[in-house]
C-alpha cells in the first residue's frame, strides 16, 4: 500500500515537470502570464520561419519564472513583465551577456465586471463601503502587484484599500477573479483586460511611477543559445511588433 502511494506520488511530480522539459531542438520560452496570448500566436510564425525549431512556453508570474530558472529549470529565453524581476536575474548572473532588451509597453488598468452596477469610475470610489474585495497582484511575486501598489500609494490610497486586497499570484489570476464577479474590482494591465472585454470593463487608465515596459533575455545557461538569439530579434521585426500591437501592446 505504501508503495503504491510513493508510486503514485512520484507520477504525479513527473507529470508536473513535464511541461518544463524540452527536447534538443527545442527553444524554451519562459515568459511573463500577461504575454500568454501573444506569444502563443508568435510561435508559430517564429517555426515556420526557422524549420526544425520547435517553441515551447511556460508561461507564469516573472518573479515564479525567475525561481524556476534560478533553481535550474530549463529556459533559453525569459521574458518579464517589468524591470524589477529582470534586474534581480542580472544580478544572479542569469543572462547571456548583452542580450537584455525592451520589447514592448503596457498600461496599467483598473477594471470591474460587465455587470457591475456600483457606479466606480475613479481610484478615490474603491473606499466605498460597497467595495468590500480589489483583486491585484501580489507586490511581493508579481509585477502587476508592484506596479499597483506603487499607483494607490501614489494616489494615498494604499492604505484603504490594501485590507479590500485579494492576492493573485498571476496577472491572469486577477482578471479571472474580476471576470466571475468574485470581486467588485481589479487591476490588470490593459491588453489583459482587452481579451474579456464581454466580461470586464475598463473603468480607468491607472497611472504609473515607472513606464511598463518589458525586458527580454537570453539565459545563459539555456541549451539553445542560437535560437534564443534569433527569437529575440524576430520580436523587433515588423511583422512580429505588428502581431503585438494587435494584442494591444505599445512600443518598447
Amino acid at each position: 500500500m505504501i508503495r503504491s502511494r510513493l508510486r503514485s506520488r512520484l507520477g504525479a511530480l513527473l507529470l508536473a515537470f513535464v511541461p518544463l522539459v524540452a527536447g534538443a531542438a527545442d527553444l524554451t520560452v519562459s515568459a511573463a502570464a500577461s504575454l500568454t496570448n501573444a506569444f502563443k500566436e508568435l510561435g508559430p510564425a517564429f517555426e515556420a520561419q526557422h524549420p526544425g525549431t520547435t517553441v515551447v512556453f511556460n508561461f507564469a508570474a516573472s518573479d515564479a519564472l525567475l525561481a524556476q530558472i534560478a533553481t535550474g529549470a530549463p529556459a533559453d529565453v525569459f521574458a518579464s513583465a517589468d524591470q524589477e524581476a529582470m534586474d534581480r536575474a542580472d544580478a544572479q548572473k542569469l543572462l547571456a551577456a548583452g542580450s537584455r532588451r525592451n520589447f514592448v509597453s503596457n498600461s496599467l488598468v483598473m477594471i470591474v465586471p460587465s455587470d457591475s452596477a456600483l457606479g466606480l469610475k475613479v481610484l478615490p470610489d474603491l473606499q466605498k463601503a460597497s467595495v468590500l474585495r480589489i483583486a491585484m497582484g501580489n507586490p511581493a511575486s508579481v509585477p502587476v502587484g508592484r506596479y499597483t501598489r506603487g499607483s494607490l500609494e501614489a494616489a494615498k490610497l494604499w492604505t484603504a484599500v490594501e485590507p479590500k486586497a485579494v492576492m493573485a499570484q498571476s496577472v491572469r489570476q486577477a482578471l479571472d477573479y474580476v471576470a466571475r464577479g468574485e470581486v467588485e474590482a481589479g487591476f490588470v494591465y490593459s491588453t489583459d483586460a482587452a481579451i474579456m472585454k464581454d466580461k470586464v470593463k475598463v473603468i480607468a487608465t491607472v497611472p504609473t511611477e515607472t513606464s511598463i515596459r518589458y525586458p527580454i533575455a537570453a539565459v545563459n545557461t539555456g541549451p539553445n543559445p542560437d535560437a534564443a538569439r534569433k527569437f529575440l530579434d524576430f520580436l523587433h521585426t515588423p511583422a512580429a511588433q505588428a502581431l503585438l500591437a494587435r494584442y494591444g501592446f505599445g512600443k518598447p
